[in-house]
């Protein structure tokens, strides 16, 4: 049976998290600081369903293995990434759009509503790890796609950042490595960890948990990932253009020749 409660009381741990980091925020003028604490959520969230459950079994310790690992990886990467960094473009512009008071609306436009995806999204994770079966297909299944999804974030993430490490490289296209098949390794990448944890959930009857990785899936697609930052790289980049022709936006693919680019767009 899933347990309401505890599902209530992490919505109210992250809640109070939130509003914590919105303090800081306010202190460093940077919303985009919420970045770096996204993954977190989630291993907060796994944190509290782990302490109030009343049974576990061997699903508890699979879950709490990859969420550490992935949470850790983005939040430190990200971290790393953004450090002496101005405020992300994509919340300066949310912050131009909100004025005046965004200081104050902030609260609930980016820290509350990213706790709340956050939420709901980890709603596979207290199924996960409440069910007391033995694991099975489902969960070798689930961490399968699992460390897929860790391979495209981690190479892609690792690729992108050599190759603006390089000068020369300034105002070009990524277009090797994982980038050559799909224009977004780390989106697909973390469309793959969430899709496996849902599969972890299953396998302890947590099928109605669907919702959770479909929900990851569409905002990686349509909100805050693929469509939001090619809108913005296409107005810097006008080489980016051909690189979309040629190569799938999502999941992976072979780049397609220019006869086939000047007839299909992805």
């Amino acid at each position: 049976m899933f347990d309401w409660s505890a599902w209530l009381w992490a919505l109210a741990t992250l809640s109070l998290f939130a509003a914590a980091a919105w303090s800081v925020s306010l202190i460093k003028r940077d919303v985009s600081i919420v970045d770096s604490l996204w993954s977190l959520m989630f291993l907060l969230a796994v944190v509290v369903y782990a302490a109030l459950a009343v049974q576990f079994g061997m699903r508890l310790f699979l879950v709490l293995v990859l969420l550490l690992a992935w949470s850790l990886r983005l939040s430190i990467y990200i971290t790393w990434r953004n450090w002496g960094e101005p405020e992300d473009p994509r919340y300066q512009a949310i912050r131009r759009n909100n004025e005046p008071f965004f200081a104050f609306k902030s609260l609930y436009i980016v820290f509350g509503l990213q706790a709340a995806l956050a939420w709901l999204i980890a709603t596979p994770l207290p199924v996960a790890i409440s069910g007391s079966s033995a694991l099975g297909p489902w969960d070798v299944a689930g961490t399968g796609l699992w460390l897929i999804g860790m391979v495209f974030q981690g190479v892609g993430d690792w690729q992108l950042a050599r190759f603006k490490s390089d000068p020369h490289n300034r105002g070009k296209v990524l277009d090797r490595g994982l980038w050559r098949y799909t224009r977004h390794p780390n989106y697909f990448g973390e469309a793959c960890v969430w899709w496996g944890f849902y599969l972890i959930a299953v396998g302890a009857g947590g099928w109605w948990t669907l919702f959770a990785p479909l929900l990851i899936t569409f905002l990686l697609l349509k909100v805050s990932g693929v469509t939001l930052l090619e809108k913005d790289i296409q107005e810097r980049r006008p080489a980016y253009r051909q690189y979309r022709e040629r190569t799938n936006a999502f999941i992976p693919g072979p780049p397609k020749s220019p006869s086939t680019a000047d007839s299909q767009v992805t």
